[in-house]
């Protein structure tokens, strides 16, 4: 084995870290050697090109993706949920980790009684804020931006009822707290729960490595939620949830995904169940099904408000 030590970028944020260790771990019992680079904000980076050139658009994974192409890291680590489904030129999927749970969770503070009544709720996210209105039209949701500790902080200190996050990154770093609901109810951002590992398409011994790291069904799964949202979004970020899961005992995939209006009123959803050995497209021909029921006008519509 080459003496190669492979370069793992990373952001500084609790769960950022415990991804990229968790990386390292699996690499370093594999016999590679290893080395933890915390990449400093874009704006402290040398660009060759414009990022426009390079495709690049994930707000939580440029940074990384400029320091790859730079040459100063190897490969990054991301939750994937947060991933565009278009990498930018040169940088390829390289691993996707199996899967931890795909849940979104309620935190609160105690009594949950304001479901029944008037509420605040608090959530970053377009999909999760839509479904919440969905099922309860008559709560407020507020916006909550940062990194899953300033989230929980923010909620502590505010007088909302609850806020809105995946299990898996509060898992990741032990902060689940015993106050929450799980909401199976919704249906969450395609491929939550995973994580993904990118690198450069011409590090052959990189890309080797990391081979030895993919699950494949996760691989699988996660692969078409993204290509329903891929087939869907058309470079709109819009209220988009998809899960498909993996039968062993019947080997079929059961996918579920769903499109709503950012007010939550409008629901578009699909069920599907279909033989492993149709996995390639089932993303895309359940996202045309949406479209051609109705989702054209509404990604129209979406397109519209996000523009004001």
């Amino acid at each position: 084995m080459s003496k190669k030590t492979i370069r793992i970028g990373t952001r500084d944020s609790e769960l950022a870290l415990f991804q990229a260790h968790t990386v390292q771990k699996q690499l370093n019992d594999l016999g590679y050697k290893t080395e933890i680079i915390a990449v400093k904000s874009e704006g402290d980076l040398l660009l060759d090109k414009p990022l426009y050139e390079l495709g690049i658009t994930g707000i939580f994974t440029k940074t990384l993706d400029i320091a790859m192409i730079n040459g100063q890291v190897d490969i990054a680590v991301h939750s994937m949920k947060d991933v565009p489904t278009a990498l930018p030129q040169g940088i390829v999927q390289a691993a996707v980790l199996e899967r931890a749970t795909i849940l979104d969770i309620l935190v609160h503070k105690g009594a949950i009684s304001f479901l029944d009544s008037e509420a605040t709720i608090a959530t970053g996210s377009l999909r999760r804020q839509a479904q919440w209105w969905n099922k309860y039209p008559n709560h407020k949701v507020v916006d909550l931006r940062g990194n899953v500790n300033t989230r929980m902080q923010k909620l502590q200190e505010n007088d909302w009822d609850g806020a809105v996050f995946a299990a898996a990154g509060l898992e990741r770093i032990k902060l689940k707290p015993e106050n929450h609901i799980n909401l199976d109810w919704m249906i969450p951002a395609p491929a939550q729960g995973a994580m993904v590992v990118v690198a450069m398409a011409e590090d052959e011994f990189t890309l080797d490595a990391l081979s030895q790291l993919n699950h494949i069904e996760t691989e699988i799964c996660t692969y078409i939620e993204r290509q329903f949202l891929k087939t869907l979004e058309g470079g709109c970020t819009a209220p988009i949830g998809a899960l498909a899961k993996y039968n062993e005992k019947e080997d079929t995939i059961h996918f579920k995904g769903v499109l709503l209006s950012i007010d939550g009123k409008q629901k578009l959803e699909i069920e599907k169940v279909v033989a492993i050995s149709e996995w390639k497209k089932l993303g895309f021909h359940a996202a045309q099904e949406i479209l051609n029921n109705g989702g054209v006008q509404l990604m129209e519509e979406i397109k519209q408000q996000l523009k004001k």
